[in-house]
């Protein structure tokens, strides 16, 4: 089978056509789509040769001499083919066939694997192929929209056309057109007069609507039927290719109606484009009256220059223009914005459609709204000009009667109080600070009134400008005026004879001041130093030493040196009082006596100076008796640290000695005990001297003596070192004991509890008594014990420390050492033995029974056992069969290693 396929070729304009399928071979072997072909393509060549007088019956036989092809390209295409050959011989066929196959070619469409014999053997195949290419070239080819290609453009156009109908929806050309609506939608978007019924048509009728659309497309539209309604309803997919054939004649039999749609819109642009500029003619129109209207009526209320002559009249015209300016012009701006945009815009239409510039009437051109509102403008800045400048005129008239006023007013609220202030004498009962106060004051206000000249300088040039000016309430302004000046007179006298008063006056006071500010001087220290040497003479001591108590005594004496000095002091500051005393009372100065650099007073000092004189024979006598407290104090300190430096050194000898003992080393353990219960003894009969030790510190305490130099034992670490030696002494002869009951039942030697000792204190590197965990396990280690260093090692010493040490303390003691040492040489199935013991008793059985315990074993043992032992569970127990063997297990415990 041939394969025919078709390429983009350059037609003869230059242009690209674009192929738009390939003449699959899978397409052409498909039964239903060569009958459906077959039929369209036929119907399409018919509706052309008929113009011709002719026509074809069957499309692969009726082309086979190639005359009717030719014939029919001739009349597609409007041209004139070579003559034809006339024989009937088959490479006349040929011939005639590669003529009509050339000029194909010649528009620009390259045919591949489509050859002339093909057709003339009358190849079905090759024969529609070759339509499909005619119809593509003369039918199809030519349909733009929109730049697509043929078969883009002609879908987009039924897509567009059948858009107002929604139960047509156009997607493809084969099964978007299997229930006719597509085809009915069409002809009733061009025609409806043709299916005035489209809205009653459903897709539910296929071949209703299908045999309605072909028999009105032949019979009004001149489109033969070349489908048939039965073929789309039963094939899965309809041919594309015929489908797209009978569409194509859809499209061109309403190319006219396309084109009359086309003058009609473009008819109705260029009318509304007319229409549009005719509106803004006239809107033109309007707004340029309308503002030149209300530039006629606002330019007189501008030009007048009326005034009531008041500053509040002329206030009110410039208010009301202000209001005119944000109110009322605003608007008319934008309105003449807005006439400029309209004539802008109607002049770039009417350009744009070649059309003439639009003039408007006479005086409403642009320019002479320009005009009209460049000569509003001016009115506008002259009346505002004007408007101010009267303003100005009017407010500086205001202004200068008004600063009159204001300056009036602060100048007589100044001199408010001020006569009677200056005739006051007010300083006459003044202390200095006070009096030289109101002579700055008094200066100040000398210096306020010279400033204040320039004031009543001022208030006078107002008055004489607005009596120039003829200011209309001159009487009242000048009546002021008199009373200022004249009361301006007065204020100077008094101000010259309050100074020369308040000078005499001060220097009365200064004399006095020198006296108080001498006495100040003088007796605030002599004040400090007798309130320093009462608190001395007065002051509570503690002293424990001779030492300290002699010091005490040293200063009292150097004290007492100074008392003849302290007198002339005295004596001097009490004479200042006096001069004063006698200034006060000569010139009658009313607090002349008080004294405003102190609080002190002569009284104040006589009554501290009698009493330190009172407080020095009583400070005598105190220091005596602290004297001879201090030296019975140090006889108790040299009785108790004579005493204590001989019982503390025989404290600690006789623990060296217990200690030494403790080591194990000297004797047998019989020896050692012997000694320590001697040690015992000895320690007992030397508690006298403890005793009176006791009682000589019990003394020291109730005497408040704190420190001894003379040694360095205090009774707290006497008692702690007695209390540690017998201690020690018991818990030595406990452990010796211990070691000859552990030495008898495990049958050890002398020589084996030597060398247990002395391993034990060879590790014991502090001689405490007690090895540490790490010290023990090196201990076992010198004893031969393999402990490895892996985790094995490490969990057997954990299970031996349980043994040595069940309370966790955290050491191991000699006595469960030695304990460990032995059992581990003399008793090491103990556990064992017990249970085999048991199993004895019980006659070979692997329980035992309360009678049998009973029985066999003294009572209260047998009690101990019976509450102890668990219920044998076992397979082959009987009631109240007891379990020995967990019972012998537990109680050795851990001891299995």
């Amino acid at each position: 089978m041939v394969e025919m396929t078709m390429t983009t070729m350059m037609d003869v304009n230059g242009v690209y056509m674009e192929q738009e399928e390939e003449w699959e071979r899978e397409g052409l072997l498909d039964p239903a789509w060569e009958k459906q072909q077959r039929k369209t393509f036929t119907a399409w060549c018919n509706s052309h040769l008929r113009k011709a007088g002719t026509g074809i019956d069957n499309i692969e036989d009726d082309f086979r001499n190639g005359l009717k092809l030719m014939l029919l390209l001739e009349v597609i295409s409007g041209e004139t083919l070579p003559k034809p050959d006339r024989g009937k011989m088959r490479f006349h066929k040929i011939a005639n066939v590669n003529k009509a196959l050339d000029f194909i070619a010649s528009k620009g469409v390259k045919l591949v694997s489509i050859g002339a014999e093909e057709i003339v053997d009358g190849n079905t195949k090759m024969t529609l192929g070759m339509i499909w290419t005619i119809i593509l070239r003369f039918a199809i080819q030519d349909i733009s929209v929109e730049e697509m290609t043929a078969k883009e453009g002609l879908l987009l156009w039924c897509q567009r056309k059948t858009a107002p109908y929604k139960n047509v929806n156009v997607q493809n050309f084969h099964l978007s057109f299997k229930d006719g609506l597509a085809f009915c939608a069409l002809i009733h978007r061009h025609r409806p007069d043709l299916i005035p019924n489209y809205n009653q048509l459903s897709k539910d009728n296929p071949l209703e609507n299908l045999n309605l659309a072909f028999d009105v497309a032949e019979k009004y539209l001149d489109i033969p039927r070349m489908l048939d309604p039965e073929d789309l309803i039963n094939t899965p997919k309809p041919d594309e290719r015929a489908i797209m054939t009978y569409v194509s004649c859809y499209y061109h039999a309403f190319q006219g109606a396309q084109q009359a749609e086309t003058a009609a819109n473009r008819i109705c642009k260029v009318l509304k484009v007319n229409q549009e500029n005719e509106r803004l003619m006239e809107e033109y129109e309007r707004l340029a009256s309308d503002l030149l209207e209300w530039i006629k009526r606002t330019l007189p209320w501008l030009e007048s220059r009326q005034t009531d002559n008041s500053l509040a009249g002329v206030q009110k015209k410039l208010d009301e223009y202000r209001q005119y300016r944000r109110k009322h012009k605003p608007p008319r701006v934008e309105q003449k914005a807005k006439l400029e945009t309209n004539f802008n815009t109607l002049q770039t239409k009417l350009r744009l459609s070649n059309r003439p510039a639009y003039m408007p009437t006479e005086g409403k051109m642009v320019s002479d709204i320009a005009n009209a509102w460049k000569g509003l403008e001016g009115c506008e800045k002259s009346f505002e000009e004007w408007l101010l400048s009267e303003m100005m005129r009017l407010e500086r008239l205001d202004h200068l009667a008004q600063k009159f006023k204001h300056k009036s007013d602060i100048h007589q609220g100044w001199t408010q109080g001020k006569e009677e202030m200056l005739s006051s004498q007010d300083f006459r009962s003044c202390r200095l600070p006070e009096l030289k106060a109101l002579k700055k004051k008094h200066e100040a206000f000398e210096s306020d009134l010279a400033a204040h000249q320039d004031r009543v300088e001022q208030i006078a040039a107002i008055a004489q400008e607005l009596n120039a000016l003829d200011y209309h309430d001159t009487a009242s302004v000048n009546a002021r005026c008199q009373l200022i000046c004249d009361q301006w007179d007065r204020l100077g006298s008094l101000t010259q004879s309050r100074r020369q008063a308040l000078e005499e006056a001060e220097r009365v006071l200064e004399k006095i001041d020198q006296l108080h500010l001498e006495f100040a001087k003088r007796a605030a220290p002599f004040n400090n130093w007798l309130d320093g040497a009462r608190e001395d003479l007065v002051d509570m001591f503690i002293v424990h030493t001779m030492e300290e108590i002699q010091g005490l005594l040293d200063a009292h004496e150097q004290f007492k040196a100074t008392l003849g000095e302290a007198d002339k002091e005295y004596q001097s500051i009490v004479g200042l009082v006096q001069q004063v005393e006698s200034i006060a009372s000569q010139h009658s100065i009313p607090g002349g006596l008080d004294n405003p650099y102190t609080s002190l007073t002569a009284k104040d000092i006589t009554s501290k100076w009698a009493e330190v004189r009172q407080l020095v024979p009583q400070r005598d006598g105190t220091l005596q008796a602290e004297l001879r407290k201090q030296q019975n104090n140090e006889l108790m300190r040299r009785q108790f640290a004579e005493k204590a430096n001989s019982v503390g050194p025989w404290i600690e000898r006789q623990m060296d000695a217990v200690a030494s003992i403790a080591m194990g080393m000297q004797g047998s353990l019989e020896d050692q005990l012997v000694r320590l219960k001697e040690y015992e003894q000895n320690v007992y009969a030397y508690k006298s001297h403890m005793e009176e030790l006791e009682k000589l510190n019990q003394g020291i305490q109730e005497s408040m003596v704190f420190e001894n130099r003379y040694t360095q034992y205090t009774m707290e670490t006497l008692r702690v070192g007695w209390e540690q030696l017998l201690t020690s002494i018991n818990r030595n002869i406990n452990e010796v004991e211990n070691q000859i009951l552990t030495r008898d039942s495990k049958g050890i030697t002398q020589e084996q509890l030597n060398e247990f000792r002395s391993s034990f204190n060879h590790f014991d590197k502090n001689r405490v008594g007690h090895l540490k965990p790490d010290e023990y396990k090196s201990c076992l280690v010198s004893l031969g014990y393999s402990l490895g260093k892996d985790k094995q090692g490490d969990i057997d010493f954990q299970r031996i420390m349980a043994i040595v040490d069940p309370n966790n303390s955290g050491y191991v003691l000699f006595d469960a050492f030695l304990d460990f040492m032995t059992r581990e040489s003399t008793d090491s199935d103990t556990a064992e033995q017990v249970i085999d013991s048991f199993r004895i008793l019980a006659g070979d059985k692997p329980y035992i029974l309360p009678d049998e315990l009973r029985r066999e074993l003294p009572p209260d043992q047998a009690e101990y056992c019976i509450q102890r032992m668990q219920p044998y569970k076992g397979p082959d127990g009987i009631p109240d069969a007891l379990d020995y063997m967990s019972f012998s297990t537990a109680l050795y415990g851990e001891s299995d290693l």
